[in-house]
């Protein structure tokens, strides 16, 4: 079974996830950029007794009232996104991985929230919203 680990920028948190990761994607909404100050955000999806904290423990807040962010205190760095309608997944920020070149996205998502000077030209299936199951 596949493991990969990944961490915060400081090294303080570290996480590791099995198995092959559900989904991955690059989200243009609103909140991910706010929260990441970037204007897009890549993520892969692992189910979430996949995934633990093997070193230290990541601060949390709530970006809205179903989701719950965490984050590491001491360097800021964003690590992870989970839904309350998703409670068995969690969504693990890519470039916080040891290797998120081994991790490209299949799709974007969110471009009802894009910003208009954002252009990957990759061919990749894009979303207004999400990606409908299936697809």
């Amino acid at each position: 079974m596949q493991t990969v680990e990944g961490g915060c920028f400081c090294g303080k948190l570290r996480y590791r996830a099995e198995g092959k990761p559900t989904n991955t994607m690059i989200c243009y909404c609103q909140s991910c950029r706010r929260v990441a100050a970037a204007p897009v955000v890549a993520w892969l999806s692992y189910p979430k007794d996949r995934f633990q904290f093997i070193a230290g423990s990541p601060r949390a807040f709530s970006s809205s009232a179903p989701v719950r962010r965490t984050f590491c205190a001491d360097c800021g760095t964003q690590l992870t996104y989970e839904h309350s309608r998703h409670p068995a997944s969690i969504d693990v920020v890519t470039c916080s991985l040891d290797e998120p070149g081994a991790f490209p996205p299949t799709h974007h998502s969110w471009l009802s929230d894009d910003l208009a000077w954002v252009r990957f030209g990759d061919g990749l299936p894009s979303f207004q919203e999400f990606r409908p199951t299936g697809t």
